[in-house]
């Protein structure tokens, strides 16, 4: 792991969405969208991330840090003064000054782990003052780096440590126990370190697999957007090419029957006057298909004129929602039905499709995640109030609360994505009593001509 905390632009934790920025190492908190940063041994699942400012407990580990080397540096060295034979002044002195030089150093262990713990493991080997320094930057090292680099800069302190002993033995302690003592701890801050690197790994790792999840969600989403959004267009292709050949058919008829009888003319041009008013409302909805750009608002669907599915077969309308019901109901699923409609052929064809495709959904989500259920289908509205149609379901038996639904879900987006380019609104999820509601309100203008 390369990101060095202690210098560079911006900190980036209200980016990361870390509720406690000032309690998480600055390490995790930099950006991973962010371009790479340059330097050795970047592997690791943190390479390219941005290098961020230290955090306020990167401050208090270093603080901490400095402040104990010093204290036992200190300590040490007044332990080597007491003995019946110091050492030499010379060494002494160079001990402090190189000791306090090595401590300080001890803040730019993040930003050059390795070039640090190297020159503070040389000073050591003739050193009191900077024994513990030397430990701080050995777990740096394995929090920072791969492991055989961890390893050389460790056997380099080990081999510093030896001539430590040689130089500086001391007489009241057994060398054999002061060798055991510097390799147990040598051992232990590498290990915990090591430690600490294996878990940041896995916490980058988790946070970018989590953005990769939701950014192929987005696209999920996108991809059913867009399939519905062609279906739709395909259709009112269908629809408009359907009334303009009407159209024309009966214009055609007026121009070659002159003669015709005035009630057939009148119905004639009846027709014509339906027929184009209706291929209006067709092309009018078609343009907001085209042009909807995708994000998630609705379209410029006109009259409560939803999509449908393409093809050249007829396309089913409101009157045909108590045949799909009757067919789940073969299927097996148990169903409370109440129409509360004047008459269900009365609606518009494009309200009718949207309406059966919203009982369409809601009866297969409870097929499929709700089996066993009794689902209540509502379907009410007259000319001039709307139309709604709702569906709800109890979580299925044996759970004590209401599951979320598995999958994609790009049924219910592409099913939004039709209500909406009808102009009207779609709701669903669970109530407060456990049950879930798939809810669509409908457009249903007062005047539809025939």
């Amino acid at each position: 792991m390369t990101t060095h905390p202690g210098s560079a632009e911006g900190g980036g934790a209200a980016d990361q969405g870390v509720e406690h920025p000032f309690l998480v190492p600055a390490q995790l908190l930099a950006d991973p969208g962010a371009a790479p940063e340059r330097g050795p041994d970047t592997g690791g699942s943190t390479a390219g991330r941005r290098r961020v400012r230290r955090s306020f407990r990167d401050w208090t580990v270093d603080v901490t840090a400095f402040v104990v080397s010093v204290l036992v540096g200190l300590v040490l060295l007044g332990s080597a003064l007491s003995q019946p034979e110091p050492p030499p002044d010379g060494l002494l002195f160079a001990d402090l000054v190189l000791g306090s030089l090595g401590c300080a150093a001890l803040w730019l262990r993040r930003r050059w782990p390795v070039g640090v713990a190297v020159a503070l493991a040389l000073v050591a080997s003739f050193s009191d003052m900077v024994a513990i320094a030397c430990l701080f930057s050995l777990f740096t090292v394995a929090v920072h780096r791969r492991w055989p680099t961890v390893a050389a800069v460790t056997g380099i302190s080990v081999a510093s440590f030896s001539v430590y002993l040689l130089v500086r033995p001391d007489p009241e302690v057994p060398t054999w126990a002061l060798t055991l003592l510097g390799l147990v701890a040598t051992a232990a801050v590498v290990a915990w370190g090591m430690f600490v690197r294996a878990r940041r790994q896995l916490v980058l790792s988790l946070h970018d697999r989590a953005l990769r999840a939701e950014h192929e969600q987005q696209l999920r989403v996108e991809q059913a957007r867009h399939t519905e959004r062609t279906r739709i267009a395909r259709e009112m292709h269908d629809v408009l090419a359907h009334r303009l050949s009407l159209l024309s058919m009966h214009a055609g008829a007026l121009e070659f029957r002159p003669d015709a009888p005035a009630a057939e003319v009148a119905q004639a041009a009846g027709v014509v006057r339906a027929s184009a008013r209706q291929a209006l409302e067709d092309l009018r909805e078609v343009i907001g298909v085209l042009r909807h750009n995708g994000d998630g608002d609705g379209g410029e669907g006109d009259g409560g004129a939803g999509g449908g599915d393409p093809g050249t077969r007829p396309q089913p309308t409101l009157a045909d929602v108590p045949v799909l019901v009757e067919e789940s109901r073969r299927a097996g699923v148990r169903l409370r039905v109440q129409y509360r409609v004047p008459e269900l052929a009365a609606a518009p064809p494009g309200l009718g499709r949207s309406a059966y495709r919203v009982v369409q959904e809601g009866l297969t989500n409870a097929r499929k995640h709700a089996p066993g259920t009794v689902t209540t289908v509502l379907v009410e509205g007259a000319p001039g109030t709307g139309l709604v149609v709702e569906l709800r379901n109890p979580a299925p038996a044996g759970r004590d609360t209401a599951p979320a639904l598995p999958g994609a879900g790009t049924g219910l987006v592409g099913l939004l994505e039709r209500v909406s380019l009808g102009g009207g609104n779609l709701e669903h999820g669970w109530t407060a009593d456990g049950e879930f509601r798939l809810r669509a309100e409908l457009p249903w203008p007062a005047e539809h001509p025939a």
